[in-house]
């Protein structure tokens, strides 16, 4: 596979939350000039479909889109409450719909905080909602649930993580590593042909309680060479080429 430059790849983002309502071109603009060549945007419900496919079409090539439903479904923390079936059958058209189009199915996963997930039916629904959506990653050949796997901003023990580098899947770490022991811990581990980058804008930026672009990306970038001991260059040639291997539409769509 052919290297598309030394442009970075922000594997996971949030850019149709409201937080960038009113600048996104101005933060997309930043995010050209910070050496960002792709923004993989994801989606937590079918509320965002649209905004999403209408970013992607606006900055074709540079906002690449992924659909898919989070297992915490509500637009604020107030209403927010455990996915259920029926939230995936308003979904599953729209996916089906824009299937071409996709980078990938996501975000997807499972989370039984007691808050969303206090009963063993509403877990048992989240690991329905995440099946089905794995079936569909796989029937439609997207990354999530056939052999290629984005784990984002792993929190566990890395440890843990080293099973899923054994299974092949890619691991992106966020500019919060600057301020996590945790996460440059899982760096210094993980093999560099395992990790990505991602921002996760809006949040996991470097600075707490502060709004998180992709222009941050670089920082990610810098950390995982000062905490691996390379040069920058080197943990950008390699992302870059971990998120081709892992999204291998991402060469043809960068060029639409």
């Amino acid at each position: 596979m052919g290297t598309v430059g030394a442009g970075l790849v922000d594997c996971h983002c949030h850019l149709s939350a409201p937080d960038f309502d009113h600048d996104l071109d101005d933060v997309l603009e930043k995010a050209k000039k910070a050496n960002v060549m792709a923004l993989v945007v994801v989606a937590e419900h079918s509320g965002e479909f649209e905004k999403i496919m209408q970013l992607s079409e606006r900055y074709r090539g540079f906002v690449l889109p992924c659909l898919g439903v989070h297992p915490v479904q509500g637009l604020s923390p107030q209403d927010q409450r455990s996915v259920t079936l029926k939230d995936l059958d308003v979904a599953l058209p729209i996916i089906e719909n824009y299937k071409d189009r996709l980078l990938a199915i996501g975000e997807v996963g499972l989370d039984f905080s007691p808050r969303f997930a206090g009963t063993d039916e509403q877990k048992e629904e989240q690991r329905q909602v995440l099946i089905r959506q794995v079936q569909l990653a796989k029937r439609l050949n997207l990354p999530l649930g056939a052999d290629k796997v984005l784990l984002h901003a792993f929190d566990g023990r890395p440890s843990v993580a080293m099973e899923g580098v054994k299974a092949g899947y890619f691991f992106s770490v966020p500019p919060s590593v600057v301020r996590s022991g945790q996460k440059q811990k899982l760096v210094r581990q993980l093999p560099l042909t395992s990790i990505c980058l991602e921002t996760d804008s809006p949040v996991l930026g470097p600075e707490k309680q502060v709004r998180n672009e992709p222009q941050n990306i670089a920082i990610s970038a810098e950390c995982i060479a000062q905490v691996k001991g390379i040069s920058v260059e080197e943990v950008m040639e390699a992302t870059t080429q971990n998120a081709l291997k892992l999204f291998p539409k991402l060469q043809h769509l960068l060029h639409k």
